[in-house]
């Protein structure tokens, strides 16, 4: 059985901006890589925390069945929300002191993993790590179509 992996990212020019969301999905068995798939899509006015997010949950809503994947963010927000603060946000009604930031945005993610064995792993964002540069890349062209002079949008673009 291969190997899945989802390299994911967020990019936000201004915060909040103009941002984009991207994923790279990688079936590999061993060092061989069986398929890629490319995900990426933006929005208007958002924040990077809000892109974060949604690159980790169009990865995994993507997937027809319910699979065991590996999730790789250079989010600290989005690894640390997901496996540590989540449980105490669902114990106390996805509220927290002050206000829980972008709620509907962690209901989804916990939704999307609940489907799936996800290990989440933290990498080093802009240090070289040739998938999470992809991801970067991604996200960016997600982002692309909202920046001034931007040509073109389809929110949610998919290329398999």
């Amino acid at each position: 059985m291969p190997d899945l992996f989802a390299y994911t990212d967020g990019a936000c020019s201004g915060n909040p901006g103009p941002g984009g969301w991207g994923a790279l999905l990688i079936a590999r068995d061993g060092e061989t890589v069986l398929k890629e798939r490319e995900l990426f899509g933006g929005e208007p006015e958002t924040t990077n925390n809000r892109m974060e997010l949604l690159a980790a949950i169009n990865a995994l809503e993507t997937l027809d069945k319910p699979s065991t994947i590996t999730v790789v963010t250079d989010s600290a927000y989005v690894k640390d929300g997901i496996t540590k603060w989540v449980h105490g946000w669902k114990r106390n009604g996805w509220t927290k002191k002050g206000g829980l930031k972008n709620a509907e945005l962690w209901q989804r993610l916990d939704a999307a993993a609940a489907r799936h064995r996800v290990t989440w792993e933290w990498v080093k964002g802009h240090a070289g790590h040739p998938e999470n540069e992809r991801a970067d890349e991604l996200a960016r062209r997600g982002m692309a179509p909202f920046k001034p002079g931007g040509v073109g949008h389809d929110p949610a673009q998919v290329i398999g």
